[in-house]
């Protein structure tokens, strides 16, 4: 269900309880040189010319042995601090103990590397990369390919180090398996998501009210409805405005449908969630100013499951509930959420998203490739199943649709939110043309998903 990601210090414990280190210390380092230039070869066949940038530590050990055995194999392998003019070029300047900015003559030698004009190899991770966080401090290589030891790391992963590493590969090296902070969600946790079952009707299979709507955002409710419903719940209600009931009407046939007028919006809503057993509150709202007072009374009454997205997030403040409470922000309404600007988001992802769930003790899931799920006080889960496809207008409340059905389904908010986050990144792999997929294709193709 969960695979692995690894921080230094978590692989300095598990290099620690190899049988004999550190004095068998350089025999991981054998392995670890011998698989980066075994990967190196076999992606880059017709490389005959290797550039090895090698620093001082124990990456530079790895690069330095890699240069041996790419000689061995009747290749040109030099270390160099020049690698202009290679076919190749090998990054072993640092490790996974890398931390901040680099120095300046460290600064010039990433520059010359990805300067060179030929593809990279990354030596464990890209140097300039946090290895522990994906953070980017400076200057960084950009590498074609990444070989990493014994697991996958959080630099790897985690934005913006993910995209310097470029197709990753994990070499084993003896290495003992070893607990982890972080991990990565896989495609079996979809197996803890009830299915309907022989002795349910529409009423137990999970009742899901979506809350919403207003003047030429009513697409946002109809999405997240029907994502609902093809995530497998068995009865869906859509409250919105009066104003825009006739729209909805239009366009959904199976959820039930029910107006509210700004004086009894709550009360509406409130009697329309005697009904469910999940609420997702945002989908295409409006950020007029009473949709923020809206919001607020909604969370301080509801008894429910409830997930915030879209224009439930603007101007959301702090508050309490006992029942579970998740929020889907991407990194602007993230930043908002915390009072920061969006770039220092996207630099600091895993704190951001850690910050934002300890400040709303809510479950917090930052949209993006390297979609984050993180609690209060908890631990991250990264869900990266989806393809670049799904950054289309619409997508979210798609995945606000399936995350609410499997609230309503039973699962705590942790399981719903990664488990929902991986079928809406299979549903979106799954559609046949990728270039031009639209959030209602990522709809049709949920129920393959979660078969």
């Amino acid at each position: 269900m969960f695979e692995p990601l690894y921080s230094t210090a978590e692989m300095q414990a598990a290099e620690a309880r190899y049988p004999g280190f550190p004095a068998t210390a350089p025999e991981l380092m054998e392995r670890a040189g011998v698989a980066v230039a075994r990967e190196a070869m076999r992606t880059f066949p017709s490389a005959r010319r290797f550039a090895v940038v090698c620093g001082s530590g124990s990456n530079g050990g790895d690069g330095r042995i890699a240069a041996r055995v790419l000689r061995e194999a009747g290749r040109e392998a030099v270390e160099t601090d020049e690698p202009g003019g290679f076919d190749v070029v090998i990054d072993a300047l640092f490790g996974t103990g890398f931390r901040g900015e680099p120095r300046p003559e460290a600064v010039a030698l990433i520059e010359r590397i990805n300067a060179a004009g030929a593809p990279v190899v990354a030596v464990d991770v890209p140097s300039g990369v946090d290895a522990s966080s994906g953070e980017v401090a400076g200057p960084a290589v950009v590498a074609a390919l990444t070989v990493t030891f014994h697991g996958l790391k959080v630099g790897t992963v985690v934005a913006p180090g993910r995209f310097h590493a470029g197709r990753v590969v994990v070499a084993e090296i003896g290495l003992e398996p070893g607990e982890t902070a972080a991990r990565r969600g896989t495609a079996a946790i979809l197996g803890l998501v009830p299915r309907r079952g022989a002795r349910d009707s529409k009423m137990t299979a999970g009742r899901v009210l979506v809350v919403g709507g207003s003047r030429g955002l009513s697409g946002a409710v109809c999405l997240a409805a029907e994502a609902a419903f093809r995530a497998d719940a068995g009865y869906v209600t859509v409250a919105l405005p009066h104003d825009v009931l006739p729209a909805v009407e239009a366009r959904l046939l199976e959820p039930v449908k029910i107006g509210f007028a700004p004086e009894d919006a709550v009360e509406t809503v409130l009697r329309a969630a005697e009904r469910a057993d999940a609420v997702a509150l945002g989908p295409g709202l409006g950020r007029e100013p009473r949709a923020g007072s809206f919001v607020r009374e909604l969370l301080a009454r509801l008894d429910l499951p409830v997930v915030v997205d879209a224009d439930a997030l603007f101007g959301l403040e702090p508050f309490h509930r006992v029942a579970q409470t998740i929020l889907t922000p991407h990194a602007g309404e993230l930043a908002r959420l915390l009072g920061e600007r969006s770039a220092w988001v996207d630099a600091h992802r895993l704190e951001a998203a850690r910050s934002c769930a300890d400040r709303y003790g809510a479950v917090v899931l930052l949209k993006g490739v390297d979609t984050i799920v993180v609690g209060p006080r908890g631990n991250p889960v990264i869900a990266d199943a989806g393809p670049p496809s799904l950054a289309t207008a619409g997508s979210g409340d798609v995945l606000t649709g399936v995350i609410a059905a499997f609230l309503a389904k039973g699962l705590d908010a942790e399981t719903a939110a990664v488990s929902a986050a991986i079928a809406h990144g299979r549903a979106a792999a799954l559609v046949p043309h990728q270039a031009g997929l639209i959030a209602s294709d990522v709809v049709a193709a949920l129920p393959r998903a979660l078969a």
